[in-house]
Formats: structure tokens, sequence, C-alpha cells
């Protein structure tokens, strides 16, 4: 099983140091869309879908300007995951699943790219989109991104057990290791997705935590722009907090097996990409 490390949607929000943790005060800073896409027995999987065609085609229509002032993203079409499939000798019809950590704009902008695809999402998650009432929570869940019917399946926290995490869901019927690890707070559905990586995991922690200073086991820190983005996106404080507390300590215990990673580190996306073109 091969895993390809993608950066779906490139944004440069403003505040330099304040967001990247490094460089000019005054720089724009650097953020990504990091998604998998994983050759399965199957067809292929792909963990969150970043921006799609549509959205740089007409960004109106799902991303609002407000959103597109504060992010700054580039929305180029060549970043987007169905770009991408192609580039590799595959279509849109082989991308059998797409497995989501949440529905943020940024996460499933690409769903429309692939409308044959089966798209694991937590059913929280999926209802609270569906319920968005206040221009924020439209801003954050644009249904645009979905108003084509995606062929939704939706999973609830289970009993399983995953490296101390409790409530993990094994998805049926994909033909890959992958697990929902469900990490709530960011949304009320937020979901990390684990996956099988020949004798180790990978963990995509989608917006658990947005900065990879945050992961360092003895002294976390994070960039007090991406701390005050991340205080403004929250649905459920204490339990965000609890759960990159619970990373870290996955951190400490089993980093030797497991690689964890956020939706938006370009430090952690470079450093996967240089690893899998070593291997």
């Amino acid at each position: 099983m091969r895993i390809h490390h993608l950066n779906c949607g490139t944004m440069r929000p403003y505040g330099g140091r304040l967001v990247s943790g490094s460089g000019p005060l005054l720089a724009t800073a650097e953020m990504i869309c990091h998604c998998l896409l994983i050759e399965a027995g199957h067809g292929l999987v792909l963990v969150d879908s970043g921006y799609g065609t549509d959205d740089v085609r007409n960004p109106d229509a799902s991303l609002t300007r407000s959103f597109r002032r504060l992010a700054r993203p580039v929305l180029a079409e060549s970043e987007t995951a169905l770009r991408q499939v192609e580039k590799l000798g595959f279509h849109a019809e082989d991308v059998r699943d797409i497995v989501l950590t949440h529905l943020d704009l940024d996460h499933g902008g690409g769903l429309r790219d692939f409308p044959n695809a089966r798209v694991h999402v937590m059913r929280g998650e999926l209802e609270a989109a569906r319920a968005a009432r206040t221009s924020r929570e439209r801003t954050r869940y644009p249904m645009a991104q979905w108003a084509h019917g995606p062929q939704w399946v939706t999973h609830d926290p289970q009993g399983d057990e995953w490296f101390g995490f409790a409530a993990v869901r094994e998805l049926p019927g994909v033909a890959a290791d992958i697990r929902l690890v469900p990490l709530i707070g960011h949304t009320v559905g937020h979901t990390g997705v684990a996956v099988r990586d020949g004798g180790g995991w990978l963990l995509h922690a989608g917006d658990a935590y947005f900065h990879h200073d945050e992961m360092d086991a003895v002294a976390p820190g994070c960039p007090p722009g991406l701390r005050y983005m991340q205080a403004r996106m929250e649905t459920a404080r204490g339990l965000r907090l609890a759960n990159q507390e619970r990373l870290r300590e996955l951190v400490r215990e089993h980093g030797d097996q497991i690689t964890i990673f956020s939706a938006h580190d370009p430090v952690e996306l470079r450093a996967l990409q240089r690893h899998r073109a070593d291997v």
C-alpha cells in the first residue's frame, strides 16, 4: 500500500512569525492543507480533500470574502486533489472513499471533484454542518461544497481502543487499515484518522492542533497567531485542550510507532514528503 502526502491548498495569511513561529513579523506566513492519498486494494482513499476545482474557479460561491482576506488562500488548480490524482496517473473515478477529519471549508472543498466516492464522516459533524444557522457557521460549512449530494457514510464513536484512545471506529468496506480516532473540540464531530503504514501508523490529527511545536512532549508551544485562531474556531475548549494533551502523551509513549501530523503545518508535510522520497 502506497501513501502520498499532498498539499491541497496553500494559504498565506499575514502575521509572519506570529503564525509560522519564525521569520520577520511583517512577512506573510504559510499554511497548507495536508491530505493523504492512499493506494488501497480496492482503489484510492483520500483523507481530507482540501480546496476543490470549484473553489478555485468560483470562490465566491463557497469561500466568503472575509475568509479569503484572513486566510489568503492561493487557490491554484494544480494543488487540488483532483489534479494531483490525475498527475499520478489516476482518474477521479479511482477515488472510491474520502475520509474527512471534519467538514470545514478547507477540508471538504474537493468533494465535488469525486462525486462517485463514498464520503466517511462522523455523524455529529454532518449533523452540525447541515444545521448551520449563524453566519459564522455557514462560513465554516458552505453547503455549496456538498450540494451535489455526496454518498455519505456516517459513523458514530465505537468502543474499540487504539493506543489508549477509546471509541475508535474501523472503516468497514475499505481495503486499508484505517480508523477514526475521535478528537472533538475544534468542531463537534472532529476526528483524527489513523492509517497503518507498514509496521507503524500515521495519525492525521486534522485541526486538533496547528503547529508542530504543540506536539513537543517536554515544552509544547504555539505561535500566538495560531493560538488565537484555534481558540476562535473551537466548539469545546476543554475537550480540545485535553485531546492535545492526549496526543502529546501518544508522542511520549508511542512516538516510535506513530507519526502524528496536523492538517496545516508545512514543516510536518515537507518532512513526511522527504521521508517518502527516501523510502
